[in-house]
This record gives structure tokens, sequence and C-alpha cells, in this order.
């Protein structure tokens, strides 16, 4: 209720402060982790708050499980949150919901820490469940505009349709391992033979459930639309907490899936083709949110590529870097917007570097981290990944490496037509033109710094690292190890890879800086871009219009059948015909009580007359 009458600056003190706070104590967890783990000790810590649910067998308790994992993702979550809520301080000053929408961001990071920290599946399903809430609430904050509350409606329903492979599989946990705990579970499984029927069909549902919380396809098509959300949500659902759910929850699970190699490569080909087809989009698109809207789509398809051929680490490192780069890139968007008078069209940009030097100086950062060119981070976690895929399957490596292709390309396109050039933007906006206050530049330079140096914390070994990351998360998959022997890439085999992935980066940022600098192409000011490939990436692969072909119309015209024959004339029909019946029949039967007594004295008679000829007639 405090934001009715509170003052903005204490709002943002507070919704700030509670989140550092997290931040502070998440530090204090992961060195305790990180000490038991440099002792030799057992490094997860459980906490019973309370026995929750007891049927028969079934014993649920509401528990919390510490370990490297968790501990991991809450530096993550409160670290990367603290940053976005200091960062819409200044974004949202002007906004007349700013109470509101740090309550909503407050409430987001408290279902995302639930959902990692859970020990069972039915915490972690809560936590699901609420940050998929969040997200209609914080995508849909600016629900006068009725295409932004759409956005909205759509994020949600889609999610539920991955929630609904989720609630299925947590029952078929239950039938399986009596136990919805997770180390119960894992134990159990690992008994299980390679293969066997009902893991695969538990890692489906779970993958599904990751599907649509991950947008992967066919269930992607709401992430790009979720841009219709202030920037700094952008930026929380895109980097660190909502899409990253998905592959936290197949890492935690990796035992089954690791007994399950069917579903892993569907994992794999899913991700594969997610990457690809969202960079491909992404090429052409001309709002700067919506290019890093696809990119977000494209590096969750790495993600899960690494998870299909078995790098669960280099999958959750990719999380990691992401996460740096990713709400980097959207709150420098953020800031060219907030300084381009909420212009989002990259065609109407042009030679900010002059006017935002900070933003720009961020923004390179990212741009060559996502595009993976070394030393920065996007290189390092991107590039194992597309190692252990070339290992797996030299196919997959080939369509992760043109996907690669496309992410550099598209993003020095986004760095050269908003920073380069010549200002094309209106008289008004170039008045505007400003950098940032210091309470949105702080984390952009923050964030940079991880962006730049977060490749550190898992170096191959072929390059003279010591895997810190895999080492620290090792327990994670005790399991898994002892089911699957380990990949083993040569190093010979990874320094060509990497070399042709960060030459091939490099040759892409060249094209892309010749076309839009050198020779100086606005996207759509003539036809040399509409061909047949440039319609199809800029219409999105026509996919929301097959969606409703196939979907929206059938179920609207069912909807309507329904209204109008089942409901309306069925079951309406029935109960109205119902009711005029007895109304008709009492205002017939009432003419009866006429109130004249001659007329009751005559109908006793007629009474009387027809008693005795019933009697006389049955005699």
């Amino acid at each position: 209720m405090g934001r009715n009458f509170l003052p903005k600056r204490a709002i943002g003190i507070f919704g700030s402060g509670v989140v550092l706070v997290s931040f502070i104590l998440s530090c204090m967890v992961f060195g305790d982790v990180l000490a038991a783990r440099n002792a030799g000790q057992e490094s997860a810590f459980a906490y019973n708050l309370f026995d929750w649910i007891r049927v028969g067998s079934l014993d649920i308790s509401f528990s919390f499980l510490v370990d490297p994992l968790s501990a991991l993702m809450l530096l993550i979550i409160t670290g990367i949150g603290f940053l976005i809520h200091l960062y819409s301080i200044g974004y949202m000053s002007h906004d007349a919901g700013f109470g509101k929408f740090f309550a909503y961001l407050n409430l987001f990071i408290f279902f995302m820490l639930l959902l990692v920290l859970g020990s069972n599946y039915l915490i972690m399903f809560i936590g699901w469940e609420g940050v998929g809430l969040c997200s209609y609430l914080l995508i849909g904050f600016w629900y006068k505009n009725s295409s932004y509350a759409s956005a909205a409606k759509k994020a949600f329903v889609m999610n539920r349709i991955g929630d609904l492979g989720f609630l299925i599989a947590v029952f078929a946990i239950i039938a399986t391992f009596g136990s919805l705990e997770f180390d119960a579970i894992f134990q159990q499984a690992s008994s299980f033979p390679i293969g066997d029927s009902t893991l695969l069909l538990i890692t489906l549902l779970l993958f599904v459930a990751a599907t649509g919380k991950s947008a992967q396809i066919p269930l992607f098509t709401w992430l790009p639309d979720a841009m219709a959300g202030p920037t700094p949500v952008s930026a929380l659902i895109h980097a660190a907490t909502m899409v990253t759910a998905g592959i936290y929850m197949i890492v935690r699970s990796n035992i089954l899936f690791t007994l399950s190699p069917v579903t892993m490569q569907i994992i794999a080909a899913i991700g594969v083709c997610t990457a690809l087809v969202a960079a491909f989009i992404a090429i052409t698109q001309n709002d700067i949110k919506k290019v890093l809207a696809y990119s977000t789509v494209s590096q969750l398809g790495y993600m899960f590529l690494g998870l299909g051929v078995g790098a669960f680490t280099d999958a959750f490192f990719h999380v990691l870097t992401h996460a740096f780069f990713k709400a980097l890139l959207f709150l420098g968007a953020g800031s060219v917007i907030h300084a381009m008078s909420d212009e989002q069209d990259m065609r109407q940009m042009g030679g900010l570097k002059k006017n935002l030097p900070i933003t720009y100086f961020t923004m390179l950062i990212g741009t060559i981290a996502i595009a993976g060119i070394p030393p920065l981070s996007g290189f390092f976690s991107k590039d194992e990944i597309l190692a252990h895929a070339f290992v797996s399957n030299p196919l997959l490596w080939g369509l992760g490496f043109l996907g690669a292709l496309f992410t550099a390309f598209y993003m020095f396109r986004l760095l050269y037509l908003t920073f380069f050039g010549e200002f094309r933007g209106t008289e008004h906006q170039k008045g505007h033109l400003h950098e940032s206050p210091v309470t949105m530049l702080l984390p952009l330079v923050v964030l940079a710094i991880l962006a730049g140096g977060g490749g550190m914390l898992n170096i191959p070994e072929a390059l003279g690292g010591g895997n810190w990351l895999a080492n620290f998360l090792s327990p994670i998959f005790a399991y898994s190890n002892s089911r699957v022997e380990a990949v083993h890439i040569d190093h010979n085999t990874e320094y060509i890879l990497m070399g042709a992935s960060a030459l091939a980066a490099l040759v892409m940022a060249i094209i892309a800086y010749s076309t839009y600098v050198k020779k100086k192409r606005i996207p759509g000011a003539d036809g040399q871009e509409q061909g047949f490939l440039y319609k199809l990436s800029y219409n999105k692969l026509y996919v929301d219009e097959l969606y409703d072909i196939l979907f929206v119309r059938p179920l609207n015209a069912l909807s309507k059948f329904l209204y109008r024959i089942v409901d309306k004339a069925g079951i309406d029909g029935f109960v109205n015909g119902v009711g005029s019946f007895f109304m008709s029949s009492g205002r017939g039967i009432r003419q009866l009580q006429t109130g004249h007594v001659g007329f009751y004295i005559f109908m006793m008679v007629i009474g009387v007359i027809a008693i005795l000829l019933y009697g006389f007639l049955n005699v």
C-alpha cells in the first residue's frame, strides 16, 4: 500500500534495497558453498521449513536446497536483478505507476528465487507459475494500450501450454518414484536403464514445459511480443530470470535426460533450429528491442543445443554469460530509447555515439561479447557448445555455426545503424539527445565489465584454463557422470573450431560495416533488400499468421459455435424453456384462484361428482 503515498525516491530505494540485501545474502551463501567445495566437503545444504503435504506414502515438504547450481543462480538473479532495479529508478522516474512497477519487479524476483531454491518439483512449479504471472503483469504494465495487453495475454496463454506439460510430468514423477524430492528421484533414476520408456515420457513432458518458458520452437512467438513491456522488464525477463528457468530445470534434472537419449536428440534438434530461425529473423528487424528479443530466442537455442549434446556445464555457462551481455544490451537499448524520446526504430537513429558515448562504449562491449569475438565472455561459452556439437554431430555444428554468422551480422548491424553515420531522427529528438542519468549508466558499466571478463570463469583446458565452473558444478552431475562417458575434444580440433568461429564473426562485422556505414544503406529506404528471403525474414517467417490460420481462427469459430448453438440455443434454451413452462403453467393455474365463493362451491361439487364416477367405474 505504500506505493500510494510514499515518494518515488523512497520507493526506488526500498525496492532496490531489498534486492541488494538479497544479493549480499546470496554472496554469503555462495561463499559457504565454495568453502565446502574447496574443503572437499558436502556442498549441498537442505533446509526443511515445514512438512506440507502428506497423502499415503507421499510426503512433500516445503524445503529449500542450496548447492553449487542454486548458489550460482542466486547470484545471477539477485545481482542482475539489483542492477535492473537500480536502472529502473531513472528509466521509470516519470511514470505514474512507479510504485506498482517496483512491486511487480520485487514479486518477480521472489518467485524466481523460489523456483531455483526449491528442493522438489512442486516448489519449483510454484515459482514456475509465479514468474509466469509476473511476466503477464509486467509485459502488460501499460495495459491501456490494447496491443500491449494482447502481448501480455499471448505470453500468458503460450506459457500455459508448456506449464500443462510440467504439471502432467509432476504426476508422472509421483507415480514413478513416489516422491517429488530431487535427491530421492535422482537416486532412484540412476538405476533405470538407458532409454527407459517412463523416463522418456517424463523428460518429454518436462521439455514441453521448458519449450514454453524458454521460448523454443514452436512456442517462441510470445517472447518478441514481450517487448511491449518497459525496457527494464525486457532485460529482466530475457537475461537473468524467466527464460532461463527451462535451462535450469533441465540442468537440475540432468540424470533423467541423460538416460533418455531420444529426448536429448530432440532437444538438440529443436535448439539448433530455434537458434538458426530466430537469428535469420533478427537480420531484418528494425525495432532495436525486437532485434534483441530474437537474439535472446537464438541464444536460448544455443543453450538447448548444449543441453541436447550433453554439454550441461557449457549450456549453464552460456546462461551466465548471456545474463551479463544481454542485460547490458537491453539496458543500453533502453538508454538509447530514453534519449530518443521513446523512439525504437533504428532507421530514425544514427550518429548517437557523439551524444551517448558511455552507452555506445558499453553496448560495443556487449555486441562483441554476443558475437563470440575473443576474449570477451560470449566467445568462451558459445564456442564450447559448438565444439561439443561438432563431436556429437557435425551437422549440428554447421547449423550452429551459420546461426553464429547471423548473430555477428545482425548485432553489428544494430550497433552501426544506431551509433554511426548521420542522425536521421526529428529536430525535436535531436534537441533532446543526452546521456542517461547515473542510475542508468552505473548498471551499464558494471554489466560491461562482467560481459567482458565473465568468460574467465570457465576457460577451457585448450586455452590453458582449469574449467573452474565445470569443477565447481561437478557434484550436480554425479549421477550422470556415473552412467555416461565424458566427451573429450582434441585440442587441435578445438583450436580450429574456435579460430573459424572468431574469424567468421569478424568477417560478418566487416560486412555489416561496409553495408551500413560505408555504403550508408538504410533498411527499407530502397528496393535492394526486398527479395524473397528478406521478406521472409522481415515478416518473421509468417509464423504468427500460420498460427492464426491453424489455431486462432478455428478456435474462435469453435467458440462462436459453442456460444450460439450449445450455450445460447442449447443450455440457455433448456434453462429458459423450463422457466417459461412453469411461469406459463403458473399463469394458467392462477386463473382458478378467482376469489368468488360460488365458484369454489361449484368446483367442490364437480370434484365430488368426479370422485363418485371414479368409484362407480372401478366397481
